[in-house]
């Protein structure tokens, strides 16, 4: 328990023990709150009588103090036993005067017990309020008591209810915090892992095209030998370095950083890639119909998407297809879109020499749909060899 609540607790207990003893002392000298004095002579009287009630405490009235510090005991311990509290102040204020006490506990219940608990210590609260109603004569008196006494009891199991709406409601405004934070975490990590497979998986391709091709040649010329090694040694140079601003991304960034400091490949980056996968042993016969103007000038997240789907379009290709030429197909222009159209032979039967994860192009996919495009892969017969054919269309709004 917090010392805040340890603060509400000795307030509730003290004003409901004044109360209660207040209560008590006012009964037993005959004080009420109803009108009962028709003249003004009358009046004073009453209102000395309620003055003098502090002087009524050393009068002989020593036990209704030990029952209101008994009664504030319970209600320190009604956040534990709310139910057995509230039932055993409701009996006691049948006898002596700890309504105030009875009602504090009640809320207590209303605010933390099942709606069924409350409605059946509720109704044992209003129990004495029908008793009364049918031991008393009927009259103004009679109604004017049960009608408090229902008010009074309504009043702290509303308040009560009221209470656990606004605890109710701020639990599950933290739950949906809590589930916000585990999306945006979970979101991270996808795009995390869609980041790390379409570059890494680029540069280790590269790497086991070329390694496997001096496994299966050993005897091949210096100047291919040379050309090899140097392509292995850049893939892998640029693998770590792509590996080292990926693993900078999942550590936090400084206040006010970009999370994604990193230089993003953007539309005009393409070429670049081709040449890498030519260099590398890649036939690439390349149709990039695209203005130089507008690929400059090419929206960051169109051209990065566009960047992806063909570094692992090419990647694919040399994964399931070595050796067989690639025709790739770039066109687009602001307000029309970007057609992206990857073509090549497959091999019947060939295998991956590097394992991958089966889900590059469902990742491509989910990025394309989120840029607002589309992207689409089959493989048909094309006389009597196999085409795979990958198509993606991006949006590219006009300047």
């Amino acid at each position: 328990m917090s010392g805040r609540d340890r603060l509400v607790d000795l307030l509730t207990v003290t004003g409901a023990a004044a109360l209660s003893v207040t209560v008590s002392y006012a009964h037993a000298n005959d004080l009420t709150v109803f009108p009962r004095f028709p003249s003004a002579t009358s009046f004073v009287e009453e209102f000395a009588r309620l003055v003098s009630l502090p002087v009524s405490f050393y009068s002989g009235a020593a036990s209704d103090l030990l029952v209101a510090a008994a009664a504030g005991v319970l209600l320190w311990r009604r956040r534990r036993w709310p139910v057995p509290v509230a039932v055993i102040l409701v009996l006691l204020s049948v006898v002596w005067p700890l309504i105030p006490a009875a009602l504090v506990a009640l809320c207590t219940v209303a605010a933390t017990r099942p709606v069924r608990t409350v409605g059946a210590v509720t109704a044992l609260a209003l129990l004495p309020c029908v008793l009364y109603l049918a031991v008393y004569a009927p009259g103004s008196r009679t109604l004017s008591t049960v009608v408090t006494g229902a008010v009074l009891v309504g009043g702290a199991v509303g308040y009560g209810l009221f209470l656990r709406g606004l605890r109710e409601r701020a639990e599950q405004a933290r739950t949906e915090a809590a589930l916000r934070a585990e999306h945006a975490r979970q979101r991270e990590r996808e795009a995390i892992a869609h980041e790390m497979h379409d570059t890494l998986a680029h540069r280790l391709s590269l790497l086991s095209v070329h390694a496997g091709a001096l496994q299966v040649n050993p005897g091949a010329p210096t100047e291919q030998v040379q050309q090899a090694a140097g392509v292995i040694r850049d893939s892998a140079h640029q693998a770590l370095e792509e590996l080292q601003q990926l693993l900078g991304v999942l550590r936090a960034p400084p206040a006010g950083a970009s999370r994604s400091s990193a230089p993003q490949p953007v539309l005009a980056d393409l070429t670049r890639l081709v040449e890498e996968s030519r260099t590398a042993g890649t036939a690439i016969d390349l149709v990039f119909d695209c203005a130089p103007a507008d690929t400059a000038a090419a929206p960051p997240a169109m051209g990065r998407t566009a960047y992806r789907i063909v570094q692992e379009a090419l990647t694919n290709a040399r994964k399931h297809a070595p050796g067989q030429p690639v025709r790739l197909v770039v066109r687009g222009a602001p307000g029309s879109g970007l057609t992206i159209e990857v073509t090549n032979p497959v091999t019947p039967g060939s295998t991956s020499p590097v394992p991958g994860s089966g889900l590059g192009l469902v990742g491509l996919t989910e990025r394309a749909a989120l840029a607002g495009g589309e992207l689409r892969h089959e493989q048909r017969p094309d006389g009597s060899a196999t085409t795979h054919r990958l198509l993606a269309r991006l949006p590219w709004p006009a300047a």
